[in-house]
């Protein structure tokens, strides 16, 4: 969930103490996104206890980041959208379409020609679903200039001590703005990346937190990054993201051969 603290409030973004065992991971003074990002699904690993989010392109693709995937994945889609509550439940629970296990076969990670991978995937759902999507910017995108703004949006888990960690019901938005990176703001060690693929961003009071990690990153409207970040005991206030300019043809690509 995306985090944006209050002075006037108590905000706990960390893991809560080993006596209890229980995971706390509670957003205070968070915004709700209304009727926004719809495009937004869930990732969760089918097995162990991964939790991410996507971006759903079109009818059959969702972009996310490769850390979120590359095992069997469980993609939720739609729970977002701007619909009734009984017609959410309806298709949530009842349409398998809007929730679906993807193989890893149908998971596409960009490789260098050295064969390196970079944190950015493709899922290819297994059936076509009606929902809404984002659209990417022109393959010739230039990612935002510093200072401009850009927003995110994710959910996270929230827990009191002693019971079972659960996710919001609604999905929680902000804005941030784009910084230069600092030399610790790099993605996991196991991806390749370098001043041309990330981009950061920091706003005081403006955090990810656990299942953030591949949501989309808004400008003018268009999809422009991928969170990297991938917090797990305590929230992260600086951003790292991907730049989906830098592979754009290569999303294109993907979605064509496949």
């Amino acid at each position: 969930m995306i985090s944006k603290h209050k002075p006037d409030k108590c905000a706990v973004c960390s893991a809560s103490g080993a006596a209890s065992g229980a995971i706390e991971k509670r957003i205070v003074g968070g915004s709700s996104c209304g009727t926004n990002r719809q495009y937004h699904v869930q990732i969760t690993s089918v097995v162990g206890k991964k939790e991410c989010a996507g971006s759903l392109l079109n009818t059959r693709w969702v972009i996310t980041a490769s850390h979120c995937g590359e095992q069997q994945v469980k993609v939720k889609i739609g729970l977002n959208n701007d619909v009734s509550f009984f017609k959410k439940i309806k298709y949530l629970f009842k349409d398998k379409k809007y929730e679906q296990v993807i193989d890893v076969k149908q998971q596409f990670t960009h490789k260098s020609e050295e064969g390196q991978s970079h944190d950015i995937m493709l899922i290819r759902l297994n059936d076509d679903v009606k929902s809404p999507t984002i659209n990417l910017p022109p393959v010739e995108c230039t990612r935002p200039e510093m200072s401009h703004q850009v927003q995110i949006g994710g959910l996270g888990f929230k827990a009191d001590s002693g019971k079972k960690a659960k996710a919001p019901s609604k999905l929680q938005c902000s804005s941030t703005d784009i910084k230069e990176c600092g030399e610790d703001d790099k993605p996991d060690a196991k991806y390749f990346s370098d001043e041309t693929t990330t981009m950061c961003a920091f706003k005081p009071g403006v955090e990810v937190c656990f299942g953030d990690s591949g949501s989309g990153v808004e400008y003018n409207n268009l999809l422009y990054g991928i969170i990297l970040n991938n917090p797990d005991d305590k929230c992260s206030g600086r951003l790292v993201m991907l730049d989906i300019c830098k592979y754009r043809k290569w999303i294109d690509e993907t979605m064509e051969k496949n």
